[in-house]
This record gives structure tokens, sequence and C-alpha cells, in this order.
């Protein structure tokens, strides 16, 4: 499917200062503990800045994880709109076939508006528990869970509630959500093709799990800043997206990992200390910040999301003006050269060792078979091609899109990276050609423990 780009402009030409976003990049860059992997900058409805860190590119989607939780937000905003949803019904009218096995007064109690506020009265997470009570319907197993308080007065980041309030917009609709958001934001908005990952019921995540690109997310955060207009219509209601935005439940007190995941929390959207955002770990952001009427997306890999925010208050939010700024033609030419030219530095490293035969390194459910550049990563049978070359990436896209760079880096050992490049996961190899031994070790760990040659969006079968 195509889509129609989003109306550009230069930085200047919308009161963007080209030092900033040049201080911004160098900040992320010369960070060990980010990785960035994409940008994008919107300013008064014009995109001013976008850039992607080779081998990712614009037009592969990407795991977004929690910052899946907006779209189902989204998705729940419109079934309100429609009156197929209200947010002061009881979770469990949704659910009559549970009705009389949720005995507990709390989880009776409990309102669409608690699953969606992550105010269910939970005090910690609820899922692997509610895994545990129910492998194949985390809905009951959530239900069957009491909560430690009453519904409404405390917070806790809780996969199970938005999985349920996704699982409600499904029920109710007939349709996934994917194809629920596809006539009513993905076309009247632009975005292109998307993928959700599902449980074992056939349901679609909700909390996580969406593969959607870079300029998806730039578009979802610029219809909540427009308070849901787009291109002078009306896509989702204005009513919902102050209602989603607005924090319903203090989050100061909640273990969470910075300040700016202390400002409260609305209807899937994190307040923020300037404006409020949607985001999932690792570095996955849709910030709207209506104070400069601008939107902020990116994707990355890194722990340390909390500092990609504090990056971002440091150096963009001062480039941010309120006019136009005449004769920067020379600095906005500047930024656009080095964002088309943002690349990931590849791993040290000979493509091939000279003069030695083919060899099997590690045993068990994952081997690597190297023979010259040509490298085969094997688990449980299932095998990933992937191909050397010297001083950059190498790209495949069978089984998954993958890239990995490396080598040889003495005559022994073998050192390679592996992008999953529709994650934001990659996976050092390394190998001792003398003892026939393989080490694997994840930069960022996946929290969807999911085959290697699965490590992708997942497919829509033809």
């Amino acid at each position: 499917m195509t889509t129609r780009p989003l109306p550009s402009a230069t930085p200047a030409s919308q009161g963007v200062d080209a030092s900033g976003l040049h201080a911004f990049l160098d900040a992320l860059e010369a960070d060990p503990d980010i990785e960035p992997h994409s940008l994008m900058i919107m300013r008064h409805g014009r995109l001013v800045a976008s850039g992607w860190w080779a081998p990712y590119t614009a037009e592969r989607p990407h795991l977004m994880y929690s910052l899946s939780k907006s779209f189902t937000s989204t998705a729940a905003g419109f079934a309100v709109a429609e009156g197929l949803l209200r947010l002061d019904d009881p979770v469990l009218s949704y659910f009559p076939e549970l009705d009389s096995e949720i005995t507990d007064p709390r989880c009776r109690a409990m309102l669409v508006r608690h699953v969606a506020s992550m105010a269910s009265g939970h005090e910690a997470d609820t899922v692997e528990r509610a895994h545990a009570l129910d492998p194949s319907d985390l809905v009951r197993g959530f239900l069957l869970l009491p909560p430690e308080r009453d519904p409404g007065t405390v917070f806790a980041y809780n996969q199970p509630a938005t999985f349920t309030l996704g699982a409600i917009v499904q029920r109710i609709s007939g349709q996934t959500l994917t194809d629920y958001l596809r006539p009513r934001l993905f076309d009247p908005i632009g975005i292109g093709e998307t993928a959700w990952l599902r449980d074992r019921s056939g349901r679609e995540l909700g909390f996580s799990g969406l593969h959607v690109t870079t300029d998806a997310v730039a578009r979802l955060g610029q219809l909540y800043l427009d308070r849901g207009m787009w291109d002078g219509r009306r896509v989702l209601p204005e009513s919902w997206v102050a209602e989603a935005s607005r924090p319903w439940i203090p989050t100061r007190d909640a273990p969470v990992s910075g300040e700016d995941w202390r400002q409260g929390y609305g209807l899937q959207f994190w307040g923020s200390r300037h404006g409020y955002r949607g985001d999932g770990a690792y570095g996955q952001f849709c910030v709207v910040l209506p104070e400069h009427d601008a939107v902020i997306a990116t994707t990355a890999a890194t722990v340390q999301m909390q500092r990609m925010l504090e990056l971002a208050w440091t150096h963009l939010l001062p480039a941010f003006g309120p006019d136009p700024l005449p004769g920067r033609e020379a600095a906005d030419a500047a930024l656009a050269e080095r964002l088309a030219a943002l690349a990931l530095p590849p791993a040290p490293g000979k493509a091939t060792a000279e003069d030695r035969p083919a060899v099997v390194l590690g045993s068990g459910a994952t081997t690597l078979e190297v023979d010259g550049e040509r490298l085969t990563l094997v688990q449980n049978g299932h095998r990933l091609q992937l191909r050397l070359r010297q001083g950059g990436w190498s790209v495949a896209e069978e089984p998954v899109p993958t890239a990995v760079s490396g080598g040889w880096t003495d005559a022994d050992t073998l050192e390679a990276e592996v992008i999953f490049l529709e994650t934001p996961h990659r996976l050092a190899l390394t190998g001792s050609r003398a003892d026939r031994t393989l080490e694997t070790r994840w930069r960022t760990e996946p929290l969807h423990h999911r085959p290697l040659h699965t490590m992708g969006a997942p497919r829509r079968s033809v």
C-alpha cells in the first residue's frame, strides 16, 4: 500500500534551529548505552527532520513494544465514539461467560476506565501470575487475580490490563485490532502495512507486539497533537484525545524508571515533564509536545530511556523557536546531508580467515556453520543464512530481515553482530575455531521469547 508522504519543510522555515538537532544527534551517537535507529521530528504539521541509522531503513516496520498500547487506546477511542464501549462499564460485563467464576468484589468492580489507565487495583504487573492461572486465556487469568487495592486508587504498569482493553475492543467489534483500526485510523492518516503479534487464542496482544514504521508513529503523534484532526478532516474525537492524554492516575510513588515516568498516566499514554507520550521498551517513543507544536518519533535499542528524554529536553526543546529563521539555508542543507548518511558502525574483523576450511562452531540447540564469508546460524534445525562483508553491514531478507557485520579478529576468533532489522535487537556471536565453541549474547534482551527465524514482523498468510 502506498501512502502520501508527510508534508515537509526545512527546519528554519518552521522555527527550528538546526544546531540543536546536530547537538541531539551528537549526544545520541556519543552515548555508549544508546543505539539510535531512527528519528523523525514534526513541527507545525511539517516534517523538518528524519533519518535512519543504516542498516535500519525508513520503509521497514519496527517492533514498538509498549508503544503498541497507544494504538490500542486509539482503537478504544473509536469504540467509545461508536457507542460500542463505555469507560464506566464493568470489565466483567464484556465477558459474561466468566461472571460465575469471578467472585472477588474488587474484580467485579473493575471498570474499563481502570484497565485503560493502569489502575486495576493490583500493586504490580500480573502477567506471569495471570498466565499461570490460565495459559490460554489471559483475560480470565487476570480477572481471577484479586486486586490488593480498590480499582482506581493505585497505579501499576500491568500488561494484562491493556490486553483486556484490547480484548474488549476485539470482542465488541468482531475484528482484530488491526482490522478495526485499518479504515478508522491507518488508512485515513496514511499508515501503510502493519503487523501485530497474537497470543495463542489468536487475539492481537494490544499491550505489545505492534510492528509499524517510524513514519506511522509520527503520524499518530501528529493526529493527537492536532486533537484528532487530519488534513482538515475529523478522524478521532477531540474528547478522546483530551481524555487519553491527561493523567488519570498518579505515578509518583510507583517503581518507575525516571522522572518522566512520575508525571501520571492517562489512557495508555504517559504524562511527561513536557507534553505527553507513548513509549515502548528500549527507546521507542512518540512524544507529543503541544506547547511547542511538535512531535518527536524515535526507535532505538537502549535501557537508558530516561536519558534519551533528557537529551531531547536539553537539545531539542531550545531549538524550537517561535518564528522562522532566515538565512539558514546552508545549516539546513548540512543537517539534511548528515541525516541522509546516518549509520551504525560495523563490527571489526576480517570477513574471511585465509586458507581455513569450513567449520561448525558450537553444539546443542544453536550452532554456527562458517564457510568463508558465509555464516549459517542454526537453531533447532532452522537456518539463518548470513554473509560477512568487509567493513560494512550485509543484509539478508529471509526468513526474517537481518544485517550482519564483523569477522575474524584473530586467526581463531570470530566475532559478529547480527541485527534483526524489524526489532530493536542484535545478537552478538563469538566463536572459537580452536575449541569449536560458540557464545551468543543479546545486546538487549527480547521481551517476546521467539525463535531466531521468527524475530521479525509476523507475516500475513496469503
